[in-house]
């Protein structure tokens, strides 16, 4: 459970602006963005039920062009995306991705009415990170703390990683990517996420 609303939370962040414009409060674009994906699910659940890639436009459409993947990749990586060609880190951005998009598809038709709770946000003067802090509540159960790392690129904040209950969603694949690497390198770790993308995409998500 916690690692599917990790999966599912850590894309439901966007935001765009100009460099002139005025920078969006961070938790308020946590929230106004949350709300909007959340509820399209909701108004559109007879039309994902009848056809699930509908739930892929959505996300494509409202979050996915707020991401750094590459800033993503490249922790998740680490050592590794050193020593990639471009042509590696090019398809296992692509692959990372789309592992990340799966996850989020798959899981939140199941998870729309669960209540979010936004904790006040804590920023320094200037600041160009921030974690914007939130409970998803459970019933029968304590609410699952995420806090989402956002930073500051040309007036657009970015999202870059999302921690739950205290375990970066980053580090956590991070950690399981590199022993993939290890046993076979890092052409078979891209090899395999394409294989199960493919896979699970030909099931409907």
């Amino acid at each position: 459970m916690k690692q599917t609303w990790a999966a599912v939370m850590v894309l439901t962040l966007a935001w765009a602006g100009g460099v002139a414009a005025a920078v969006q409060d961070p938790l308020e674009l946590v929230q106004k963005t949350s709300e909007e994906i959340l509820g399209k699910v909701r108004e559109e659940r007879a039309a994902i039920d009848n056809n699930p890639r509908r739930l892929y436009q959505l996300v494509n459409e409202i979050v996915l062009p707020h991401f750094d993947f590459e800033r993503m990749s490249r922790w998740v990586l680490g050592k590794y995306w050193r020593r990639a060609s471009p042509q590696q880190r090019r398809r296992f951005v692509a692959e990372f991705r789309s592992l990340l998009v799966r996850t989020y598809a798959k899981s939140l038709a199941e998870y729309t009415d669960n209540k979010i709770e936004y904790l006040p946000l804590r920023r320094r003067p200037g600041a160009e990170e921030v974690t914007v802090r939130t409970e998803v509540e459970q019933a029968g159960g304590f609410p699952i703390p995420i806090d989402y790392s956002l930073y500051l690129q040309g007036g657009s904040w970015k999202v870059f990683d999302v921690v739950i209950d205290g375990v970066s969603l980053v580090t956590n694949y991070r950690s399981t990517f590199a022993s993939e690497v290890r046993r076979g390198g890092l052409d078979k770790l891209i090899a395999d996420l394409a294989d199960r993308n493919q896979r699970e995409s030909g099931r409907g998500g």
